[in-house]
């Protein structure tokens, strides 16, 4: 060893602050996190920022979710799991009547539930089992009762014949006029129809957000309508009349929309069917999302769409190589709320 390096490690020794070389560390320590009486939800968001783990994803989330909002981004929203009956319902519809997205790819089984809520219907608190019951007897009941239940959701099965005179009676028959239509165009009618029926009766609940949609011009792709009540209503119509649906349809003006979009996000709930949906529409534009926030609780190691990251979908070309995104591993119906919720917060600032 040099004199020289000998010094410098006589030096180091003695203040103790040798640290080595590091690549990948940057100094920047762990906060503790606040929470105190009085705080809004952005101040509770920005304090997630200086925790780790999950809190640091849901802070990132605001973050891109917030410059996602902004008025030159086209927001694709895609809404997959029991979101509508475990009562988030009211959040998508104000997020589209307020601007925030552009376009809504969701399930027929939401679409379902959100007319069943516009017509009057309403689905109840409820529970996982009984006491002295077993989960199974207990679903054995609800079966002998007539009352479909959704974890701690229940929903009496009264409200789905409700629906079917719905559409055989307010939605079918314009779209049997108009023959083979595309899915579009059935949601279209749909939320023309439960805006009408919910101010008619003077249902006490809002309309919706297949009524926000119509009423504010935003489409509504369901890919998987086959796989749902309004699905499965739609088909048993198309036996005794001339009504169809074409599922290739919707696919020119949803790509057109995503060719044409100077700026594009992705906001992504739950996976399925609407998150490829959303996006694999990039897959044929000249661009990719330049943003993107996907909140999930499937694990990503199963190499399954729903919990796949969405770096893995920059590898696809479905979002930019310099797009902000993250991924949140939580139960949406905690997480969803707090993102909106705080990204709106320091829009009206």
């Amino acid at each position: 060893m040099s004199d020289d390096h000998a010094d410098d490690s006589a030096a180091d020794a003695e203040d103790g602050h040798h640290e080595p070389e590091r690549e990948t560390f940057s100094h920047d320590p762990i906060g503790h996190a606040e929470a105190r009486a009085g705080m809004t939800v952005g101040e509770l968001a920005d304090e997630y920022g200086n925790a780790g783990v999950g809190a640091a994803d849901l802070h990132e989330a605001v973050d891109v979710t917030e410059s996602m909002f902004d008025d030159d981004v086209t927001v694709f929203f895609g809404l997959a799991g029991a979101m509508v009956p475990t009562g988030m319902r009211r959040i998508v519809a104000d997020l589209i009547r307020e601007g925030h997205i552009d376009v809504l790819v969701t399930t027929g089984a939401n679409l379902t539930h959100d007319s069943i809520e516009a017509i009057g219907g309403k689905h109840h608190h409820g529970a996982v089992h009984a006491e002295g019951k077993t989960e199974r007897e207990h679903d054995e009941t609800l079966r002998d009762e007539g009352v479909d239940r959704i974890y701690n959701v229940y929903l009496p099965q009264e409200f789905f014949a409700t629906f079917e005179s719905h559409l055989r009676e307010e939605v079918f028959p314009t779209l049997e006029e108009e023959g083979i239509v595309s899915i579009q165009r059935l949601t279209e009618e749909l939320g023309r129809a439960n805006a009408e029926v919910n101010e008619r009766e003077g249902v006490s609940e809002g309309p919706g957000i297949a009524a926000a949609a119509y009423e504010n011009d935003v489409p509504i792709y369901c890919p998987a309508v086959q796989d749902s009540v309004l699905g499965l209503q739609a088909w048993m119509y198309s036996q005794t009349s001339d009504f169809s649906l074409d599922a290739l349809a919707d696919m020119t003006a949803l790509t057109d929309t995503a060719y044409y979009a100077e700026e594009a996000g992705a906001f992504i709930v739950g996976g399925g069917v609407p998150k490829n949906f959303t996006l694999q529409t990039m897959l044929v534009a000249p661009d990719a999302y330049d943003y993107a926030v996907q909140l999930t609780m499937d694990p990503k190691q199963t190499g399954g769409l729903s919990g796949a990251t969405l770096d893995e979908a920059r590898s696809w070309g479905k979002l930019e190589k310099d797009a902000d995104n993250v991924s949140v591993y939580a139960d949406a119906t905690i997480t969803f709320p707090l993102v909106v919720a705080a990204a709106l917060e320091r829009l009206a600032n």
